[in-house]
């Protein structure tokens, strides 16, 4: 990112930030609503209209803001009412458990040192990222260049991978495979909402 970049996008990430953390903290917020909020605005508000949707710095960097300001703001109903709002949330919830730790409104007060580390570790954790990540992103973009055929071939590993860790059972690996052969169907058919709605 040059000198440029930083001036146009400090603005955005503010507003991103600004719409993210309050939808995360509401019980059924989610982060979709405020990345397309943020996008809706950075379009409006933006300078340079024809560079939308080729990359403008202004479209990434708020809705990426909202969407990670989002995710932290879901600790807060899982803290302090103990409702996870998303399956981040309910794994750190359900790790919780074998340790005897209630969320709720005592927490702060019986585990204030788990709580204020937790708070300390998403601090820690995006000091990580930037770290990482500045350097590493033409390392990320080079991803891309990848032939279609072995992108796939990793996603669906991935995604096997995933979808059988939860639950370590045969029938998520059937379910996975059924969707992906159902969507793979409708978008061969040329289904119209099929083709929106995978890009």
């Amino acid at each position: 990112m040059g000198k440029q970049d930083w001036k146009r996008s400090w603005k955005p990430w503010l507003r991103g930030t600004a719409y993210g953390f309050p939808f995360g903290a509401l019980p059924a917020g989610g982060a979709e609503i405020p990345t397309f909020l943020s996008y809706a605005t950075e379009k409006k508000l933006t300078r340079h209209p024809e560079e939308f949707g080729r990359g403008a710095i202004e479209g990434v960097a708020g809705p990426e803001a909202a969407n990670n300001a989002s995710a932290a703001g879901t600790l807060v109903p899982m803290l302090a009412i103990g409702l996870p709002t998303n399956a981040t949330a309910a794994v750190m919830l359900a790790a919780f458990q074998p340790y005897g730790i209630q969320p709720g409104p005592l927490l702060f007060e019986r585990e204030s040192g788990l709580v204020w580390t937790l708070i300390a570790s998403l601090f820690v954790g995006n000091l990580l990222l930037l770290v990482l990540n500045l350097p590493l992103a033409p390392a990320w973009a080079r991803l891309l260049r990848i032939p279609r055929p072995y992108l796939y071939a990793g996603i669906l590993f991935f995604a096997s991978m995933g979808a059988y860790a939860v639950n370590a059972q045969p029938f998520d690996l059937f379910l996975l495979l059924t969707l992906a052969c159902s969507a793979s169907a409708c978008v061969a058919s040329g289904c119209r909402s099929c083709r929106s709605s995978s890009g």
